[in-house]
């Protein structure tokens, strides 16, 4: 079950992010749903897509 969370919050986060304050909002929700180790693999995830949108990179400071 909590992989498939996982999942469904990397879906969700590739789909609002044209919207730099609606992915912040997800990314704030993920790490109340999410376990310790799924938001390391979470902040991988985040740098490997904010290579392809920049402005996204602002995001990784709510995991920190």
């Amino acid at each position: 079950m909590a992989r498939a969370m996982f999942e469904y919050t990397k879906e969700i986060l590739t789909k609002v992010s044209f919207d730099v304050s609606l992915f912040c909002k997800e990314v704030q929700k993920a790490i109340n749903r999410l376990l310790p180790y799924e938001l390391e693999e979470l902040k991988l995830f985040i740098v490997f897509l904010s290579k392809q949108n920049p402005h996204l990179i602002a995001s990784l400071t709510y995991l920190k």
